[in-house]
């Protein structure tokens, strides 16, 4: 029994989640938060993994009864999903919540899943205050805590080893074998007590209001990439490739942009992020509209170059269109975490990287009944386990990649994980 209904504004979604093992994702406070399990699949690896977790997703679905008196995309039923970048490794996830707490633009909703039908009938609307003893009114059982001091270990490759990697990559570019790659470094933190993984979304929904602030099965971060948006037949895609850093002098900062936008190496590898997804998406539309140029996207501690892309999905020959994990699994891996061309791309990253990437990079996000959903590329994140979390980073390599530079960049790039691990 799934029903969703209307809800007084709850606040702030973060502050309403329950218990451990949060799924969340929110911009700018609007979104969708998630607790409790009704039903978890750990999707095996495989090229068809997406799929397979669609066509789970709609056999758990399949005769529910649903009381949806809002109606739109994101309410009735929901999952929560996170897939390995790498087809070949094990742990994507799709998770359906007992409870889900919805707001967008002025609205908000309330959808709860159970077994079996409720003994009353379904109200059509909650009143505007909060009944006390509802789901929303009772205060988290354990507030969020701080997990205390934090200290940090190399990951598979130590800092120099890491450069050596990126110099090899350099040199197979040069020498013909692909035009970009894009490799990973990881950071192991281990800190007095256990890391909540509320707390991490709460410190990244603050500082980072731009991105979309995520939590799925362990995988919690602030990703700026849209990979992939549907709501009915309308789509949208935000590609990002090439990086800056900020700076808090505004000359210094527009100097700094204005940099990105000129540099050769930057829009190179661009480029070939934004042609990838052109590509991918222009079969599945009989409308899509690229932006003719990169724009500046500006975030709190980094800017990128940004193509927005959007449009409407051609009816397939049975009269349906493709699900939001269907358009995920078309455009997965981009050349903005893989490189160009993507098997070559994808068989040096297993080599140079020195270790599994995991749900890093991979595709995260939600997938309600009707295929409607909201999917990034899981970036600025950390798989976090009791007082352990691994974080992520990494950059685009082409020929005229810089080690040192490089190795600055996903520095930079850990910093959100770790001052929300840090305080």
């Amino acid at each position: 029994m799934v029903r969703t209904v209307p809800v007084a504004d709850p606040g702030d979604l973060v502050l309403q989640l329950r218990g451990p093992g949060p799924l969340a994702w929110i911009r700018r406070g609007e979104g969708l938060a998630g607790w409790g399990e009704v039903a978890r699949v750990t999707v095996p690896a495989g090229q068809d993994r997406f799929t397979a977790a669609d066509k789970w997703l709609r056999a758990l679905l399949d005769g529910a009864r649903v009381e949806d008196h809002v109606g739109e995309p994101g309410c009735g039923p929901v999952a929560f999903g996170s897939f390995t970048f790498d087809p070949t490794s094990e742990g994507s996830v799709l998770i359906l919540p007992q409870v889900v707490l919805g707001r967008r633009a002025g609205q908000a909703w309330l959808t709860t899943i159970t077994g079996q039908p409720p003994a009353q009938p379904v109200p059509s609307r909650l009143p505007e205050s909060l009944l006390p003893g509802s789901v929303l009114s009772r205060p988290p059982a354990t507030p969020p805590a701080g997990p205390g001091l934090v200290r940090w270990h190399d990951g598979s490759l130590t800092a120099p080893q890491w450069e050596r990697a990126v110099a090899s990559a350099v040199g197979r570019i040069k020498a013909g074998r692909l035009q970009k790659v894009v490799l990973s470094r990881d950071l192991y933190a281990s800190a007095a007590g256990l890391i909540d993984e509320r707390l991490l979304l709460d410190r990244l929904a603050a500082r980072y209001p731009d991105c979309y602030t995520f939590s799925c099965g362990g995988l919690v971060g602030a990703t700026p990439e849209l990979l992939i948006k549907r709501q009915g037949g309308q789509i949208s895609s935000l590609v990002l490739a090439g990086t800056a850093p900020r700076a808090d002098d505004p000359a210094h900062d527009a100097a700094l942009g204005a940099g990105l936008l000129a540099s050769a190496k930057d829009t190179e590898e661009h480029g070939y992020a934004a042609a990838g997804v052109r590509q991918s998406l222009a079969p599945l539309c009989d409308q899509l509209t690229v932006a003719r140029r990169p724009a500046l996207l500006r975030l709190a501690n980094v800017q990128h170059l940004a193509t927005a892309i959007s449009g409407r999905l051609a009816v397939r020959g049975d009269g349906t269109i493709p699900s939001v994990l269907a358009l995920a699994d078309a455009l997965h891996p981009t050349a903005a975490v893989c490189g160009t061309p993507t098997e070559t791309a994808m068989e040096l990253i297993r080599e140079l990287e020195g270790m599994d990437r995991g749900r890093y990079a991979g595709p995260v996000g939600w997938v309600d009944s009707a295929g409607n959903g909201e999917w990034c590329i899981a970036l600025r994140c950390a798989e976090v386990d009791g007082k352990r979390a691994r974080l992520f980073a990494g950059g685009g390599i082409v020929a005229d990649s810089d080690p040192a530079a490089e190795l600055a960049e996903a520095q930079a790039k850990f910093r959100p994980m770790q001052s929300a691990l840090e305080g």
